[in-house]
C-alpha cells in the first residue's frame, strides 16, 4: 500500500471508533444548538429543528465565543482523525458577523420538478434498509459531515452497495440537477480515481464506487429538502425549496487532473484552472501587485474546505470595482466554471446573484501565473466564495510521477460556497420555518 500523504488525511480508523465519534458529534451539536433555536422566536421552528439541534444561529450573533473555526489548518486537509463538528452552523463571514437580507424566500422560476421526481424514484428503488441508512431530516448534521478524503467514513449508501438499476436511478438524479458539464465532471473524477488506484495497486482506497448518497428531508414541491453526493474529490450538496436551488458547498478535485485511460486522455478541473489564469493575466502589473499576495504557493492554501463551514476570512486582494469591464467578465468566468455545473436555469439565477455584488467581489492570488504554474486563487463576495488550489502531490502521486511537497496543476482542489449563512440552504430553511403559516 502506498504511503498516504498528510495533505490527504490519516489512515482509516476502525469503523466502530468512527461511528462513536460521529454519534458524539451529533450529541455536541444537540447540546450547543439550543441557544440558536431560542433566537428563531417561533414554536414551529422549535418543533422543526428539535430533532437534531442544527438550527441556524441568529444573524446578529457570531460563532461560539472562543471556539476555533471548524477543521484543521487550510480547511481542506484532514480526515476522521482531525475533522469534527464542534460548532453549530453559522456560515462563512469576513468578521464573525453575518450580513442580513442577502437571501430571501422567493420565486426564481427554476424547474425543480425533474429533480423531485428523480429523487423520489431513487428512494423508491432502494430497499427499506438502504433507505433507512440514506434518508435524514432536512435539519440533520449530516449535511455538514462530508469530506474530500478517501479515508473518511461516510453515512448513506455507497455506489458499491447498489445494483446497476439503483446506480442508474442515482445517475438520473444527478442528471436532473446537473448540466452536461457537471455530470461529466463528476463522472470523470470517479473514473480517474479508479484508474489512478489501479496504477498504484490500491483500488481498495481509490475506486469509482466509494461515493455515497444521502438525502435530507422528503422530496417536495413546497417543503425544504436536498441531497448530498459525497466521496473522494467530489462532493455535491444540492438544496431545494420550491423553485429555489442552493448548490453549495460543492467540492471538485482530482489527482491527477489528466490521465490516459483506455487509450483516451481524460482531463478534469481544467475549466477553473484556465479561467483563473486567464483572469490573473488580464491584470496590469499594478493590479497584479494588489491581487497577488504571495509569489509562492504552499502545499495547501484552501481556507474553506471540509469542516470549515464557519471560517472567518477578511476580504483580500483586488476589488471588483478596480477592474475594467473586460476584466470583470474574466472574473465572472472563474465563478461560471463552477456555477455552470448546475442546470442552466439554476446557473442563470446564481450568476445574477453574483453579478449584483461584482463591485464588492475580491480576488486573491498566490503562486505563479504561467500556463503550467501551481497557484491558489480565492474569489470572495457577500454571496459567493470560490477557491482553486493546486496541491502538492498526495497518495496518488505514483500514478503521474509527482514530486513530493511541490504543488502542481496535476492535483487540484476546488470549492464553491455561499457565505453569510446560506450554504446548504440554511438561511432559506430558517426563513421558511419562520414565515410559512403552517409552521407557525
Amino acid at each position: 500500500m502506498p504511503e498516504i500523504d498528510a495533505s490527504e488525511g490519516p489512515e482509516q480508523v476502525p469503523e466502530g471508533t468512527e461511528a462513536s465519534r460521529r454519534n458524539f458529534m451529533r450529541k455536541v451539536f444537540f447540546a450547543s444548538g439550543a441557544t440558536a433555536l431560542v433566537t428563531m422566536g417561533s414554536a414551529g421552528a422549535w418543533t422543526a429543528l428539535a430533532d437534531d439541534g442544527t438550527g441556524t444561529a441568529d444573524a446578529s450573533a457570531g460563532p461560539s465565543p472562543g471556539a476555533a473555526p471548524s477543521g484543521g489548518p487550510g480547511g481542506g486537509a484532514g480526515g476522521p482523525g482531525n475533522q469534527s463538528l464542534t460548532e453549530e452552523f453559522f456560515g462563512l463571514t469576513t468578521d464573525g458577523k453575518r450580513i442580513d437580507d442577502l437571501f430571501t424566500v422567493h420565486s426564481t422560476k427554476v424547474g425543480t420538478t425533474p429533480v423531485i421526481d428523480a429523487a423520489n424514484a431513487f428512494l423508491t428503488g432502494l430497499t427499506d434498509t438502504q433507505k433507512s441508512a440514506t434518508q435524514f431530516t432536512v435539519h440533520s448534521t449530516e449535511w455538514r459531515l462530508w469530506s474530500n478524503v478517501d479515508s473518511y467514513a461516510r453515512q448513506g449508501v455507497s455506489l458499491a452497495d447498489l445494483t446497476d438499476t439503483q446506480k442508474d436511478l442515482g445517475t438520473a438524479l444527478l442528471r436532473s440537477a446537473l448540466s452536461a458539464d457537471g455530470l461529466e465532471t463528476t463522472e470523470k473524477i470517479r473514473k480517474i480515481n479508479q484508474a489512478a488506484g489501479e496504477a498504484i495497486g490500491n483500488t481498495t482506497s481509490f475506486n469509482e464506487d466509494a461515493y455515497y448518497w444521502t438525502l435530507m428531508g422528503t422530496p417536495s414541491a413546497t417543503e425544504p429538502w436536498g441531497f448530498q453526493f459525497d466521496g473522494r474529490h467530489c462532493v455535491i450538496n444540492y438544496f431545494v425549496l420550491g423553485d429555489q436551488v442552493v448548490m453549495s458547498p460543492c467540492f471538485w478535485g482530482s489527482e491527477p487532473t489528466s490521465m490516459e485511460i483506455d487509450g483516451e486522455t481524460v482531463t478534469v478541473c481544467h475549466e477553473e484552472v484556465l479561467a483563473s489564469l486567464t483572469f490573473v493575466n488580464s491584470l496590469s502589473a499594478d493590479q497584479q501587485s494588489v491581487a497577488i499576495v504571495s509569489a509562492t504557493k504552499t502545499s495547501e492554501s484552501m481556507k474553506a474546505g471540509a469542516f470549515s463551514d464557519n471560517a472567518v476570512q477578511a476580504y483580500e486582494g483586488i476589488r471588483g470595482n478596480a477592474l475594467t469591464r473586460v476584466q470583470k467578465q474574466k472574473l465572472l468566468g472563474i465563478v461560471e466554471a463552477f456555477v455552470d455545473r448546475a442546470k442552466a436555469d439554476a446557473a442563470k439565477v446564481r450568476m445574477a446573484e453574483v453579478r449584483a455584488h461584482l463591485d464588492d467581489t475580491y480576488v486573491t492570488w498566490a503562486g505563479g501565473t504561467g500556463a503550467d504554474d501551481a497557484f491558489y486563487v480565492r474569489v470572495h463576495s457577500p454571496v459567493v466564495w470560490v477557491e482553486v488550489d493546486c496541491q502538492a502531490p498526495g497518495p496518488l502521486r505514483g500514478a503521474y510521477g509527482g514530486t513530493e511537497g511541490v504543488p502542481t496543476q496535476m492535483h487540484v482542489h476546488s470549492i464553491i460556497r455561499t457565505p453569510n449563512g446560506n450554504d446548504y440552504g440554511k438561511e432559506l430553511i430558517r426563513q421558511h420555518y419562520l414565515t410559512s403559516p403552517h409552521h407557525r
